[in-house]
């Protein structure tokens, strides 16, 4: 895993109230936690440490075991299993340096496949799901998940000087926050991975796992057991075209994610169409509003013209246009000014390799333009058609899809091209937003929640039966308090739940320090979809201060607690 994809802000989460995801399920999960360290490292690390986020242990290595503990009962308060779930765990010096680094990782043991109560023959199960599967332990000799984390970047020479924060309120600020680095890698561990090699396209043992039989590529028309092993190398670096088809995940996405933002080419037809892009960590978000017009390829009088590096020259023609720049030698933020100083009214960076267009960082206060990038394919289709005569285009929200999924509402995963060996295909698209836990890179939204996981991991089997029926319905048999809609927010947020059964709900508001806010719901309910407005006020109706605030789930089925942050005053 990379430290960062881009920096947003974090909502905290899981303060003073409760220590829970969601409402337990039936049969919850034990998750223990083995610690494999030394005397005097890891997590036996005595050196002394403030207590921090309400991690209040004072050495540094138990509060890095209490973090690990957090992230066990999290998740074993999501997953029901009446066999202990045992994880391996230690720190270990890995590579880091000033801008990257890699965090941790983790990795099922071993797996299993034709066991009395799998699924599906012939498919290799994580062995955490086969022993849920089987009602016992099909390997009592061995633990069933292996994982180490990074102790270099406690030294404060990785990623220019970021530490890890062991806090479990998301409150991280530029730190590396371990508490969802830890659910992540648990969560490949748990089952959230492949097995086929990368390198060959080689199934594991002539056999798919159970991940791998939700995954579909929309070009190939095929699912990825289906295919023979050049097809999955293909398909490995389809980037956009790589989906997971899995029921219950299609059922919840909508409720998750927002709303898609597309590059479309809108004119002439031989190149109109959505555009896969890259985000800019600098200037406004694409989706901060819709942006058309004429496409300009840019000119600034020094070889490479096309790169604007130097002023542009041909300002007059890009000025009220969108400028199409292609990537040469000086960073992205000069490229941006420059476009910006002509009057382009959005960029798009061309990349000059081939690959998924590249992600680019870089600081520029001020910057009121949009800027994106798109593939080599892509930049050299615009430009071919610049000789004919105009090109259009247009950048924004797109209410009518959702943001991370294709067309019929099904995630994207990560393939990028070229393939990235221990993040491709094993985890969600990074169009994602908000961002999703099981993507390849760390956002600072990220803390406790577990999103679209939880129904990708009801999709291998890990809910038996399964929870979650057609789309648009609720999701019967479980209780489920759903996130915040928006989060942060202004003015009003909206708060979902879905109640298994018919009876008596009570939705309240609580502050950081546990003291009751405002009563939203008190009273008889129907079984299925709920929600309800929260419009920042208190029970006396006046405005309450910017902050994070608590909103708790009560019902004759369960309880559950959430987080969101109201951010102004109206």
């Amino acid at each position: 895993m990379n430290p960062a994809r881009r920096p947003r802000f974090a909502p905290m989460a899981l303060a003073l109230l409760a220590l829970v995801a969601a409402a337990p399920v039936a049969g919850a999960a034990t998750i223990t936690i083995v610690n494999l360290d030394g005397v005097n490292e890891g997590f036996n690390d005595p050196t002394p440490v403030a207590p921090v986020g309400n991690n209040l242990n004072l050495t540094r290595g138990a509060q890095r075991l209490f973090v690990f503990q957090t992230a066990a009962a999290l998740w074993g308060s999501i997953l029901p299993s009446t066999v202990e779930i045992k994880v391996n765990a230690n720190f270990n010096p890995l590579t880091c340096d000033a801008t990257s680094a890699v965090l941790g990782g983790a990795n099922t043991v071993t797996n299993r496949s034709d066991f009395a109560g799998a699924e599906m023959a012939n498919t290799w199960y994580p062995i955490a799901l086969a022993n849920r599967l089987a009602g016992s332990d099909l390997v009592p000799a061995a633990n069933d998940i292996n994982a180490q984390f990074n102790s270099t970047l406690d030294g404060g020479t990785c990623l220019g000087g970021t530490t890890w924060y062991y806090g479990i309120d998301g409150n991280e600020g530029n730190l590396v926050e371990l508490l969802p680095v830890v659910l992540h890698e648990m969560g490949h561990g748990l089952g959230f991975a492949g097995t086929t090699s990368l390198t060959t396209g080689g199934l594991l043992s002539s056999r798919a796992n159970i991940y791998e039989r939700n995954l579909f590529d929309r070009t190939l028309n095929l699912q990825w057991p289906a295919m023979s092993n050049a097809q999955r190398l293909s398909s490995s670096v389809n980037s956009g075209n790589l989906v997971w088809t899995g029921a219950a995940t299609r059922t919840v996405a909508p409720t998750i994610l927002g709303q898609r933002t597309d590059l479309a080419v809108t004119a002439p037809p031989s190149i109109a169409g959505i555009k896969i892009f890259g985000n800019a960590a600098f200037g406004p978000a694409p989706d901060a509003q819709t942006v058309s017009g004429q496409i300009v390829l840019v000119d600034d009088g020094i070889a490479p013209a096309t790169d604007a590096c130097e002023g542009i020259v041909n300002a007059a023609a890009v000025a009220g246009k969108i400028a199409l720049i292609d990537r040469g030698l000086c960073p992205f933020v000069d490229k941006a000014a420059n476009a910006a100083a002509a009057g382009a009214i959005a960029v798009i960076i061309a990349n000059n390799v081939v690959g998924a267009p590249p992600a680019m960082g870089g600081d520029l206060p001020g910057l009121l333009i949009p800027v994106v990038s798109i593939t080599l394919a892509d930049g050299n289709a615009i430009k071919a058609e610049l000789l004919n005569g105009p090109v259009s285009a247009t950048l924004g929200p797109n209410p009518a899809f959702i943001a991370g999924c294709d067309d019929e509402g099904r995630p994207r995963m990560y393939a990028p091209n070229p393939v990235e060996q221990g993040s491709s295909v094993s985890h969600w698209d990074t169009s994602a937003e908000p961002s999703l836990l099981m993507e390849p890179f760390i956002t600072h939204d990220l803390s406790d929640e577990v999103d679209l996981t939880r129904f990708a991991f009801e999709d291998i089997g890990w809910f038996n039966p399964r929870l979650t029926d057609a789309p648009g319905a609720a999701i019967a048999g479980r209780l489920a308090l759903l996130a915040a809609r928006p989060n942060p927010f202004g003015g009003v947020t909206s708060l979902a739940f879905d109640l298994p059964s018919p009876g008596r709900a009570q939705l309240v508001v609580f502050d950081v320090a546990g003291r009751r806010v405002k009563g939203l719901l008190d009273g008889e309910m129907p079984a299925g979809r709920h929600a309800v407005t929260w419009d920042a006020t208190d029970d006396a109706g006046a405005k309450v201060a910017p902050g994070v605030y608590f909103y708790r789930l009560t019902t004759p089925d369960g309880a559950g607690t959430k987080s969101t942050v109201f951010v102004q005053g109206d």
